[in-house]
């Protein structure tokens, strides 16, 4: 089920009118519910997956803040954090990068003449990168003390699966989105409208302008060979223009869909082509990646205060995994690189 779908022209209305019908006691488990048919939709079991994710995180977190709080071993909370980010990537490595590994291993094996491994039939889960650096950085957010705990399970459970952001991001922080789930969210008419206008540009943005644009696009770069080198690069600049539409659509609808329940998401873009450096563009484009890559990774590895070589270690570790989140492929890693 996707946005610009019909199934969601249906799901949207119903899951919005008996939303605001329902008391505020209900409505949280009204949105899981709803969540949880959201995602699998797509697959029944990427349920399952999307649960074990957030049970893991859940129950980690819950040790990590109980070894602090209580004045445990140190080490405890680190291991319960470590474990915490070693299931969540494995799974993460499992789905989307198991393949990959296989393929680079049987290239090296060859030049020995070694034994090929088979390649496994894997479905990769959609929205799988989105929910696991979420639920990741509220652990991380935990072990630091920047917010406490979700004692409840289901609140913490609807923060990780929320469906407006599930499959597309924005990647949502903790200390944003969670406190927004215990607030009351009346039915206001102003916000409503709001919410619909940033769902109604987001949508001209992914079918007027995305969709039409790859017509023309996919038609050179399949048949190359027919078309003239500037042929190829005008193709290569609207590129850039759907890349960008079809990318912010989706984070603007859920912005739109978010707010027209009361959520306040984060915006994903800021007129990235609009920037004055590569620098300015990186805090404007997939602004919940970057701003999570520099948090979460960058920094912890020291960023730029041990000196210009651990800097540009730092800064090539990010780009990497960057590359390698978008998808594992050799195109990913190279251009991480």
């Amino acid at each position: 089920m996707i946005f610009n779908s019909v199934s969601y022209l249906l799901f949207f209305p119903i899951v919005t009118i008996l939303y605001f019908a329902f008391p505020k006691k209900l409505r949280n488990a009204w949105l899981l519910i709803a969540s949880y048919f959201f995602y699998m939709n797509w697959n029944a079991a990427y349920g399952l997956l999307l649960f074990s994710s957030t049970a893991i995180t859940y129950l980690c977190s819950l040790l990590v803040e109980w070894a602090k709080v209580k004045k445990q071993s140190i080490k405890l909370a680190k291991a319960a954090m470590a474990v915490s980010f070693l299931l969540n990537l494995g799974l993460l490595f499992y789905f989307k990068y198991l393949n990959f590994a296989i393929v680079n291993l049987n290239r090296i094996s060859s030049l020995f003449h070694g034994r090929q491994i088979s390649a496994f039939d894997i479905l990769l889960p959609v929205g799988i990168s989105f929910y696991i650096f979420q639920a990741l950085g509220y652990t991380m957010d935990v072990y630091r003390g920047k917010i406490k705990a979700c004692r409840n399970f289901f609140r913490y459970a609807l923060f990780v699966s929320f469906f407006p952001q599930l499959v597309a991001g924005p990647i949502e922080r903790s200390d944003n989105l969670l406190p927004q789930f215990e607030e009351e969210h009346t039915f206001d008419t102003d916000r409503i409208r709001e919410g619909l206008l940033w769902m109604l540009w987001g949508l001209f943005l992914k079918i007027v302008i995305a969709d039409n644009l790859s017509v023309y696009i996919t038609e050179i770069y399949d048949n190359y060979l027919a078309y003239t080198g500037a042929e190829i690069v005008f193709a290569t600049v609207l590129f850039a223009f759907q890349i960008y539409c079809d990318f912010a659509s989706y984070s603007m609808i859920a912005v739109g869909v978010g707010r027209l329940f009361g959520f306040e998401l984060v915006q994903n873009f800021k007129q990235p082509y609009f920037a004055g450096n590569l620098t300015d563009f990186w805090r404007r484009w997939h602004i919940s990646l970057s701003s999570w890559l520099r948090d979460y990774i960058y920094i912890p590895l020291g960023g730029g205060r041990k000196g210009l070589a651990v800097r540009q270690r730092n800064i090539l570790l990010v780009f990497l995994i960057s590359g390698l989140w978008h998808g594992g492929a050799p195109q990913f890693l190279a251009w991480g690189l």
